[in-house]
């Protein structure tokens, strides 16, 4: 009986995958026969470039400009840094995919799929804060203040940038064993303090059979997160563990790019989203009035 070995880190789902072969091919090469997940997948990362980097830099330029920020901002600003590293991936990307053989960039490619990949860690504190502002009010205000929050976004950075140098490194007897480990516990984490947060907005006050209008309008932005959650981290979640009733070359070039494209483009949408509901500072509003004003 033949036996053909296939080298396992080409599906290795625990991080990008890293296509190092005797004959070493391109991933447009490895996938040219089924390239429309691919295109997708670099198309999403063109937007991450053009679109992520400015609404990140935006979103990292009104936190530092608002005195009054919000007790979550310290972490959005962490995430919108990693963010900004990541969507700086472009060039490189497109080389190793389409030009270079795999293994001479995917040291530095690595780098960012690191960081990207523990990006979540960000989320959840984020929706940890919120989850702690909603549900348990008197709590939240013994915390009052930066002093936790800073310290917990340097625990988190101290994790990220651990993960990022160990698969930076590779080889990690069980390393591969982390992301898949990771991914789901991050992501029910989320999806429960979410749902709990939309259960304690929902319940109407005494005496009232309608939900206050700040309460109805946070609902629906809570509503509108967990929606965005699901739709980044649920693919992940939810396919990788069936790996083996794939075949390789679906795995490898369908849902690969798949799920990870899904969650690489939330570089864009979570700036966006924060941008959304942000004011512009006074000094940004008085210039848009007076260019109006001159024409």
């Amino acid at each position: 009986m033949e036996v053909i070995h296939i080298n396992s880190s080409v599906l290795n789902i625990s991080h990008r995958p890293d296509n190092s072969t005797v004959v070493e091919m391109t991933v447009y090469e490895r996938c040219k026969h089924m390239p429309t997940i691919l295109i997708w997948y670099l198309g999403l990362q063109f937007i991450n470039t053009f679109l992520g980097i400015p609404a990140n830099l935006t979103v990292l330029w009104l936190i530092h400009k608002n005195k009054d920020s919000s007790s979550s901002d310290i972490f959005i600003f962490q995430l919108a840094i990693l963010d900004v590293l990541f969507c700086l991936i472009l060039p490189l990307e497109l080389a190793n995919k389409l030009f270079l053989d795999t293994s001479s960039t995917w040291f530095v490619l690595r780098f960012f799929y690191g960081l990207k990949d523990s990006s979540p860690l960000f989320l959840s504190c984020i929706c940890l804060d919120r989850y702690l502002a909603v549900v348990h009010p008197i709590f939240f205000t013994e915390l009052n203040g930066r002093h936790h929050r800073t310290v917990l976004a340097i625990v988190v950075w101290i994790i990220i940038l651990a993960y990022t140098a160990a698969y930076c490194v590779g080889n990690i007897p069980n390393f591969n064993k982390v992301f898949p480990a990771m991914i789901p516990a991050a992501f029910a984490f989320m999806i429960f303090c979410n749902i709990a947060i939309l259960w304690a907005l929902r319940q109407s006050g005494p005496g009232r059979d309608e939900m206050h209008p700040m309460k109805k309008r946070a609902f629906k932005m809570v509503l509108i997160i967990l929606a965005i959650i699901v739709i980044h981290y649920l693919p992940p979640v939810a396919l990788f563990p069936f790996e083996e009733y794939f075949s390789p070359d679906v795995f490898r070039c369908y849902i690969h790019f798949l799920a990870f494209g899904l969650m690489d483009f939330s570089s864009s949408i979570q700036p966006m989203l924060y941008l959304s509901k942000e004011k512009m500072p006074q000094s940004f509003n008085c210039c848009h009035s007076c260019t109006t004003h001159a024409q």
